[in-house]
């Protein structure tokens, strides 16, 4: 019986070794990044969209939550949840959310124009992803600031077709 589990066990240690490296090899085949790339610095398309959006107005981090799953299995459904705790009152107020998907074919894949009225900052939607990439909520208040908040999302599955 105590042979049989240990035989058992290295097989199993044996097949997850194999899987890994195959993993591996697979990825560094498709020429994508193998590790996370920085959000600071974004491809050629998504600097020509901040830069046709915001000009040359800083975006920094902070007063924004983007929440996303870290794997999304199916890129055809991936949940998003925008929120933040700036204020929406007449004075000061975000007036856009824009969110940025770096590898979609579309990468501005929304904007969102709000107003005082809405009281806060809650946005759930859905969207599709076509492959593992950064995902930006970036915030415009009425006053020109701009803040953002990034994701790195796996997606196991393409869902742009």
């Amino acid at each position: 019986m105590r042979d049989r589990r240990a035989f058992f066990q290295s097989c199993m240690i044996s097949a997850t070794g194999f899987l890994v490296a195959r993993s591996e090899r697979l990825l560094a085949r498709t020429g994508l990044p193998l590790g996370p790339e920085d959000p600071e610095a974004p491809n050629e398309e998504v600097a020509r969209i901040l830069k046709g959006l915001f000009g040359e107005r800083p975006i920094r981090r902070g007063h924004v939550e983007l929440d996303m799953p870290l794997v999304a299995e199916d890129g055809r459904v991936v949940p998003v949840i925008i929120e933040s705790d700036l204020p929406m009152d007449r004075d000061q107020h975000v007036k856009a959310v824009h969110l940025i998907v770096d590898h979609n074919p579309d990468a501005h894949l929304a904007a969102f124009h709000l107003t005082p009225a809405l009281g806060s900052v809650a946005i759930s939607t859905r969207i599709k992803m076509k492959r593992t990439t950064w995902v930006r909520a970036i915030l415009e208040t009425n006053t020109g600031e701009v803040w953002a908040d990034y994701a790195r999302v796996q997606v196991t599955l393409n869902g742009c077709g």
